[in-house]
């Protein structure tokens, strides 16, 4: 059964109509919504018991509290480039959904944009923006005037012509339960837009699982696209979900075809509904054993009832990132226009620690980024894992922080970046200081880029039903991304939209 459609959603059918009229569409109306460019798949309904819900295999982690900077005053975690949590939301937006609030990683929304950073000089694998201004969405009776500090990178970009040559190794779910036109078909999408990409010193190996796992396709040149193709087409879905062992296989494949200095990656695409074999955090433990490797990983989530959590994880652990389709022009971003953001990595364990300066801040409150906290002595420990940032990627991250009422222009924070210019490299570090007299004195002298970020953040604490967000203010939110918003940008004018959606839906929660 069809769940119920807001007015936008109704509205948004009967435009497709015409959209299929006109051959705009290929897929049933059944199957989903038309609005614009991307179609909208119909989400499954989630399990009425909470303890049936698969992306509660993992622990919650619990949002990140303030800490007084007498006691600690520094800061260490893992860059994050995921963007499942947003896509996701979206999807569940547009069908007249409120996302399930452990599902929101605010990090992910904000990520899930690229902001106009400055770019890197010509010898340096990112570049370094820091912005402090009062808060906008901070509550009125707080003691002491809270401001934002948002710290953002800006990776070089690279084209896909100047790539390193890829070895890919797609890792398939072909289960029962991906028989839907939101999984199998839509990953098969995905993987004719990369075909289009493919370069001769390009090789891919397709891995496909259900019960048992095979090999559909063995490492093949990049310009051998019929093959490929053919290969891509042949898949059909049944059967339970054995991920254990399709993954040892997939990582075998792609050590075999291993291309020294290339982007070697596993692509598994997947409801992450794995009933057979390891499972949870023992699948993760296997992923863990393979990432000294340095083959990477990108786990693309698929279906509206998935496992969220292991599919997250498993990124999170292997040297990953972590995607979620929840339309055709997704899958187009990700796997065509963003390929190399997707395939490569141009700077690996990227680090953040920031040292803030007792005499000028009171405490501070990472926003988000609670699965990739990193106990600070880990900074400096080249073993220590962490994410990897690619091509043309912009990380942010926002601290809240209070002043203290002292009037010298003293050194507010210290924000230190290690990374690794390749998988094994020992790491580079970067220093950028902020002064007291770099504080802007109003929220609206801040740059465009700040103030949406903002707003983001502010959206998904809404919906995380998060502590630290003071009231539902939609209409708040919309006012300010929309002033910061770009003309013609579709991704920000999407937002507001969204942003009016869950205003419409929220007194349902």
């Amino acid at each position: 059964m069809q769940p119920h459609l807001n007015t936008r959603a109704l509205l948004a059918t009967s435009l497709s109509l015409t959209a299929l009229s006109l051959g705009a569409c290929g897929y049933q109306l059944d199957d989903g919504i038309y609005a614009g460019d991307n179609f909208y798949y119909a989400p499954e309904p989630a399990p009425a018991n909470p303890e049936e819900r698969p992306d509660l295999d993992h622990p919650v982690f619990e949002e990140n509290p303030f800490v007084d900077t007498a006691e600690e005053s520094t800061s260490t975690f893992s860059v994050d480039v995921n963007t499942a949590s947003y896509t996701y939301t979206r999807g569940q937006l547009r069908y007249g959904q409120l996302p399930q609030s452990e599902q929101v990683r605010i990090e992910e929304f904000i990520n899930f944009f690229r902001f106009d950073y400055p770019e890197p000089l010509d010898d340096e694998r990112f570049s370094i923006n820091m912005e402090i201004a009062p808060s906008y969405f901070a509550p009125e009776d707080v003691e002491n005037e809270r401001h934002l500090l948002r710290i953002g990178l800006r990776a070089a970009d690279v084209s896909v012509e100047d790539m390193k040559p890829s070895n890919l190794v797609f890792l398939i779910d072909v289960s029962g339960s991906m028989s839907s036109d939101n999984r199998l078909p839509l990953a098969q999408r995905a993987m004719h837009t990369m075909l289009n990409h493919l370069r001769p010193q390009d090789s891919v190996a397709i891995q496909t699982y259900a019960g048992g796992t095979g090999t559909l396709l063995s490492p093949t040149a990049g310009d051998q696209k019929e093959t490929i193709a053919n290969a891509i087409d042949s898949m059909a879905s049944g059967g339970s979900t054995n991920g254990e062992a399709g993954l040892a296989a997939a990582y075998n494949l792609a050590e075999a075809a291993f291309i020294e200095g290339g982007n070697n990656r596993v692509i598994i695409i997947s409801d992450g509904d794995f009933n057979v074999g390891r499972t949870g955090e023992s699948l993760v433990d296997l992923v863990r054993d393979f990432r000294d490797r340095n083959i990477a990983i990108t786990t693309v989530g698929v279906g509206m009832s998935y496992n969220d959590a292991s599919m997250e994880a498993l990124a999170r652990d292997a040297n990953g990132n972590y995607l979620y389709l929840d339309t055709v022009a997704e899958a187009r971003r990700a796997f065509g226009e963003e390929l190399p953001s997707t395939l490569e990595v141009i700077a690996a364990d990227v680090k953040v620690q920031v040292a803030f300066n007792p005499e000028s801040v009171i405490r501070y409150r990472l926003v988000g980024y609670e699965k990739r906290l990193l106990n600070n002595e880990d900074f400096e420990d080249d073993a220590r894992d962490a994410a990897d940032v690619g091509p043309g990627h912009t990380v942010t991250a926002l601290y809240e922080i209070e002043l203290t009422d002292s009037e010298d222009d003293l050194m507010l924070s210290e924000v230190r970046i290690r990374h690794k210019p390749e998988f094994g490299d020992a790491s580079i570090e970067t220093t950028q200081l902020i002064k007291r007299s770099q504080v802007l004195d109003d929220f609206e002298q801040a740059s465009a880029n700040f103030r949406f970020a903002t707003a983001v953040a502010e959206f998904a604490a809404i919906l995380k039903e998060s502590e630290f967000s003071h009231g539902a203010r939609f209409n708040d939110v919309h006012a300010v991304a929309q002033a910061a918003s770009t003309p013609g940008d579709t991704y920000q004018l999407e937002f507001l939209d969204l942003v009016t959606l869950a205003g419409e839906l929220w007194p349902q929660r």
